[in-house]
């Protein structure tokens, strides 16, 4: 895995997202990589601002999932 810089943000803390939803892109190598909510649920933690580096293996987005029924 290598660093990469955080091309795109596209939700907030509080912000309810959908499974499968893009919540940031990533540039790495000039590759660009969407990243996908794994579960429906609500974001919790900003682990970076768009522009900046982030190393390998970072938290960018904490995402609390639904409870399950």
């Amino acid at each position: 895995a290598m660093p990469g810089t955080l091309a795109a943000l596209h939700v907030g803390l509080g912000d309810r997202v959908a499974a499968g939803q893009v919540v940031a892109v990533l540039e790495s190598m000039k590759l660009f990589m969407e990243l996908k909510s794994p579960a429906a649920g609500t974001v919790t933690r900003l682990g970076a601002k768009p522009g900046e580096t982030v190393a390998a293996g970072a938290v960018l987005i904490a995402i609390e999932p639904d409870p399950t029924i």
